[in-house]
């Protein structure tokens, strides 16, 4: 079932939560770079659980990566992994906050060389989800198969977000004509 019927099916708080970011945000292009970490971090933190937990967790997220600014995160210390494992705001995961930490660094070394994270990715824009794995996977920390797939497809790098029967369908498209001519 796509994402798009299974918000019809839901009911409430819960769905307007979901209807949010999917009428809103999901499959739309990301042009800021700090949006775009934020949304690599979120992706990582839902690995094993649901999107509704990260939804619900947004805020707090934003709080405790200081709105997920690049330079900041990277320049985290022992004392920021700490504070951060300590937070029942987010996800309590070392892996997933080392990740964060460590991707951030990354992408100030993308940005040097690319202009930008967004940059960089447009570089590789016409990869195929199996190639966009890869590079992740050699790019950056804790990016399996479905975290990349989600990612890429939350942003508008990979189709997929929405179906073509869905409302929000031609506004993606309309946003990002190209970027969903993807495999």
């Amino acid at each position: 079932m796509s994402y798009c019927n299974a918000i019809e099916m839901m009911a409430g708080d819960r769905k307007a939560l979901h209807k949010a970011y999917h009428d809103h945000l999901y499959g739309f292009p990301i042009h800021d770079d700090n949006e775009l970490f934020c949304r690599l971090v979120l992706e990582i933190n839902q690995a094993g659980l649901s999107w509704e937990t990260i939804l619900k967790k947004e805020v707090t997220f934003r709080k405790a990566y200081h709105n997920f600014n690049i330079k900041k995160v990277a320049a985290y210390t022992e004392k920021d992994r700490e504070r951060l494992l300590a937070d029942a705001g987010i996800i309590r995961n070392r892996l997933k906050i080392h990740a964060a930490i460590e991707n951030a660094k990354t992408i100030l070394q993308l940005q040097k060389e690319f202009g930008s994270f967004e940059k960089w990715l447009e570089s590789h824009h016409t990869k195929s989800k199996e190639e966009w794995v890869k590079l992740f996977k050699k790019t950056f920390r804790f990016t399996g198969g479905e975290i990349v797939n989600e990612f890429l497809m939350s942003i508008g790098y990979l189709s997929g977000a929405h179906s073509a029967d869905c409302a929000v369908f031609k506004k993606v498209q309309k946003a990002n004509p190209l970027w969903l001519q993807n495999k």
